[in-house]
């Protein structure tokens, strides 16, 4: 997100995409508040176990926001040949979820 090595922003597209669809739209509705955080939770474990990591650091190896890492990132072209892997991965698990 943002460049900050932070959580991948496939994974916080996902979450935005579960709690569109599946979000407490009133206040009193804490069954689908309850639902919602059920599906976030399980596709943070899917997304976990399948790629090894939430955080993009730790999924690409390298701190990207710190301008080392973020060239360390780009000398090794791992925008092209690893976050197209991660957004299909958490397509998938959405698909599986919602």
């Amino acid at each position: 997100m943002a460049r900050t090595g932070q959580t991948c922003g496939a994974v916080t597209g996902a979450l935005m995409v579960i709690g569109l669809k599946h979000g407490q739209t009133q206040g009193e509705d804490k069954q689908a508040k309850e639902k919602t955080y059920a599906l976030a939770r399980e596709f943070l474990e899917r997304f976990k176990a399948r790629n090894g990591a939430l955080l993009c650091r730790e999924l690409l190896g390298y701190d990207i926001g710190a301008p080392e890492g973020m060239q360390a990132a780009r000398d090794k072209g791992l925008f092209a040949a690893l976050c197209p892997r991660l957004v299909a991965n958490a397509v998938e698990i959405l698909q599986e979820l919602v």
